[in-house]
C-alpha cells in the first residue's frame, strides 16, 4: 500500500529521480515519506511526516546529491504516524531498507534480534528486516547473500530495497508485493509502480515472487528463490508520462471521471472482433465456455460491486449460476467447489493481495480454470491466471476508482455475452443488437457527464450532512453500493446502501428530514416498485434525490429532487447510472475541502491484508 522508488547512476544525481518518483507515488496513499542516499561510506537519511513536499524542502535545504539512493512513501500499519516510523530504516549505520507489505512474524524476529544486541528505534515491522539483514551482513560483508538469507526467515508479504554504505549496488526482493526494475543507460532504477519511473525510462522488468535482484549502474542480475540466475522479460511500457499529469483538471479523480467515454470505447473496441464476440480475444487464447457449469467471482472493494452487477448479467443472459465472494473472506472458510467452475478475479492493479491470495486458494480448492479482469499488464494476478481480459482504462491515479470500474463492467458484460454465444443462447440478431448498444455506450456516458452542473447543486446540500442512504433495485443495487462507497471514501460522510425493498426491514428507522436518500430509478420493470419505496421515505419526512431516466415520468416536488439522465439504455444502464454517483461524491468532497485524490487512511493499491 506504500510506494518504493530507488536508483543508481554512473553519471547523474539520483536525488531528483527519488523526489519525482515519490511525488508520482503520492496517489497510492501515505502518511509519511523519506529517502536515504549514500556518499563516502555514509548513509544520509531525510524523513518527514506529511506530504512529499516536506521531504523536498529538506533535500533542497541540504543540497543533497548522490549517485545511489532509495525512497519510500509509508502508509501506517505497525506503529503510528511518526517520523521515527517513517522509512527508510537503518541498522548499525551500515544497512538501509525500505519495505512494502507486512511481516507477520516480526514479533518473534524482534525478540531474537534483541537477544543478539539489536536496539529498535521504531514501532515498525520493517526495522526487523534491516536488523535481520545486518545480522548476516556483519559476518560476510555480502549484501546480496545477506538479503537472500534474511528473506528465507520472513513470513508475510514484502517488497524491499536494500543498500549498504560500502558497495555501489541496491538489492531488491519481492514476495506478494509488486516491484519492478527500470532499465536506463549506465543507470538502473527500482519502483513499486511504473508511474514513479516514467520520467526516466519505459523499459521495465516485473519481478516475480521469490525473486532477489542485484542492481548497479551497468547491469542487473535476478536470482530466483533457489539462488539461481534467471531471465525475466523486458517490457516496453505503453503508458505515457502525460497520463500521470493533471492537464486542465483540478484532481485526477475529476480527470478520470471525464475520461470514461474514451476508456469505455477503447475497452469495447479491443474486445469486439469484426462485429462479433470471439473467444480468441480473452488473452489471445481459445476459450470454451461450455466447459463450465458455474462461475465464482473473487474481488474486493469497488471491483466486488462490479462482480455483483455481473452476476445479474451472467444469470440473465448466459443462464449460468454465479456466486460473488469478498476475496478477503473466501480464503478463510471451507467452500464447496463445483468440478466445472470458472473463477473470475477482478482487480484494477492486479496486485490486490486479498484477491491474489483468494485466487491461490481457489487453485488449492481445485477450481477448473481462472480468468483475470485487470487494468495492468503482467501484474501478479494476471500471471497466475489461465486467461486474461484487460480493461483499457489507462493509468488510474485517484484512489477512488472510477474509469476502472466502468471498464470492468464492460469486460464482464462481454464475457457474459461470450458465454451466451458459446452455449448457443445468443442469436446472431441479438448479438448484433448488444454490440450496437455497446458502441453507443460512450455517447450515453458523455450525456451523463453533461449533468455535472445539476449535480454540483446537489453537492451543496449533501456537504452539510453527516449521513446518507443509497437505494437501488435489481441490477442497480450494486450501483447504489458503489455510490455509498464513493461518498464515504472521499467526502467522509457516512453512507449506506440497501436494496430499496429492504427499507421496511430496518433502514426506514433512520429516515428523517436530516437524511438525504439517493434513489437510482431507471425506467425498467422495477420502476413502480421503486416509486413505492420512495413514498415510504417521503411519508417519513426524508429528502429524496432521484437519478431517473429521461423517459421516466418523474416530476420534482417538495422533498423530491430529480436529475434526468438520457433515455433508458436497457441492460447496460448500470454503467451509465454510475456516472452521476461518481460526480456527486466528487463535488461533495470539493464542497467539504477534503483531499479528493488521496483520502485519509486509504491507499490505491491494497497490497497488505
Amino acid at each position: 500500500m506504500c510506494g518504493i522508488v530507488g536508483g543508481i547512476s554512473k553519471n547523474n544525481n539520483i536525488v531528483p529521480v527519488l523526489i519525482s518518483g515519490l511525488e508520482k507515488l503520492e496517489y497510492r496513499g501515505y502518511d509519511s515519506a523519506g529517502i536515504a542516499v549514500i556518499n563516502d561510506n555514509k548513509i544520509t537519511r531525510v524523513r518527514s511526516v506529511g506530504r512529499v513536499s516536506e521531504i523536498k524542502k529538506k533535500v533542497l535545504n541540504k543540497k543533497l546529491k548522490s549517485k545511489i539512493g532509495i525512497g519510500h512513501t509509508r502508509w501506517a500499519t505497525h506503529g503510528g504516524v511518526a517520523e521515527k516510523n517513517a522509512h527508510p530504516h537503518i541498522s548499525n549505520n551500515e544497512i538501509t531498507v525500505v519495505h512494502n507489505g507486512i511481516i507477520e512474524n516480526h514479533t518473534h524476529l524482534c525478540q531474537l534480534l534483541k537477544k543478539d544486541g539489536y536496539k529498535f528505534k521504531s514501532e515498525t515491522d520493517t526495522e526487523v528486516i534491516a536488523h535481520l539483514i545486518h545480522s548476516y551482513y556483519k559476518k560476510s560483508n555480502d549484501l546480496k547473500n545477506s538479503v537472500l538469507k534474511a528473506t528465507k526467515k520472513l513470513m508475510g508479504a514484502y517488497a524491499i530495497a536494500v543498500a549498504d554504505k560500502k558497495t555501489s549496488e541496491i538489492i531488491v526482493a519481492r514476495d506478494g508485493c509488486p516491484l519492478i526494475i527500470g532499465i536506463g543507460k549506465q543507470e538502473h532504477f527500482i519502483a513499486s509502480d511504473i508511474s514513479a519511473l516514467l520520467s526516466v525510462t519505459n523499459k521495465i522488468i516485473f519481478m516475480e515472487d521469490g525473486d532477489v535482484a542485484s542492481i548497479n549502474e551497468d547491469k542487473y542480475t535476478i536470482y530466483n528463490s533457489e539462488k539461481k540466475v534467471v531471465k525475466r522479460k523486458v517490457h516496453i511500457s505503453s503508458i505515457k508520462q502525460d497520463q500521470a499529469e493533471l492537464g486542465p483538471y483540478k484532481h485526477f479523480m475529476q480527470k478520470e471521471i471525464h475520461e470514461q467515454p474514451v476508456a469505455v470505447a477503447d475497452t469495447i473496441e479491443s474486445i469486439i472482433d469484426e462485429a462479433s464476440i470471439s473467444p480468441k480475444l480473452i488473452g489471445g487464447k481459445n476459450f470454451d465456455a461450455t466447459k463450465y457449469d458455474s462461475i465464482l467471482i473473487l474481488a474486493a472493494g469497488t471491483s466486488f460491486y462490479a462482480g455483483l452487477t455481473a452476476k445479474y448479467w451472467f444469470e440473465q443472459i448466459s443462464n449460468i449460476p454465479v456466486s460473488v465472494e469478498i476475496a478477503s473472506e473466501y480464503r478463510y472458510r471451507n467452500v464447496y467447489t463445483p468440478k466445472k467452475q470458472l473463477v473470475i478475479t477482478i482487480s484494477q492493479s492486479g496486485e490486490t493481495l486479498d484477491t491474489l491470495e483468494a485466487l491461490k486458494q481457489s487453485k488449492k480448492n481445485k477450481n477448473l480454470k481462472s480468468l483475470a479482469i485487470c487494468n495492468v499488464q503482467e501484474s501478479a494476478i494476471v500471471r497466475q491466471s489461465d486467461y486474461v481480459l484487460y480493461t483499457r482504462a489507462g493509468m488510474e491515479i485517484g484512489v477512488a476508482s472510477t474509469k476502472a470500474f466502468t471498464t470492468q463492467l464492460v469486460c464482464l458484460f462481454m464475457v457474459a455475452l461470450l458465454f451466451a454465444k458459446q452455449k448457443k443462447l445468443l442469436t446472431k440478431s441479438k448479438e448484433k443488437d448488444y454490440l450496437s448498444d455497446l458502441r453507443k455506450l460512450a455517447g450515453h456516458i458523455q450525456s451523463a457527464l453533461n449533468l455535472e452542473p445539476q449535480i454540483k447543486e446537489w453537492a451543496k446540500l449533501f456537504g452539510k450532512k453527516t449521513n446518507a442512504l443509497f437505494l437501488g433495485r435489481g441490477l442497480h443495487y450494486p450501483i447504489a453500493l458503489e455510490g455509498a462507497l464513493k461518498l464515504k471514501e472521499i467526502s467522509y460522510i457516512h453512507a449506506e446502501a440497501y436494496p430499496a425493498g429492504e427499507l421496511k426491514h430496518g433502514p426506514l428507522a433512520l429516515v428523517d428530514k436530516n437524511l438525504p436518500v439517493v434513489v437510482i430509478a431507471p425506467n425498467d420493470k422495477l420502476l413502480e416498485k421503486v416509486k413505492s419505496n420512495m413514498q415510504e421515505v417521503k411519508a417519513r419526512g426524508g429528502e429524496l434525490f432521484v437519478i431517473a431516466d429521461g423517459d421516466s415520468k418523474f416530476d420534482a416536488e417538495k422533498g423530491i429532487r430529480v436529475i434526468r439522465m438520457d433515455r433508458h439504455v436497457g441492460i447496460l444502464s448500470p454503467i451509465v447510472h454510475t456516472i452521476p454517483i461518481q460526480l456527486l461524491a466528487y463535488h461533495v468532497a470539493l464542497f467539504k475541502k477534503t483531499d479528493v485524490d488521496k483520502p485519509r487512511n486509504l491507499a490505491k493499491s491494497v497490497t497488505v491484508e
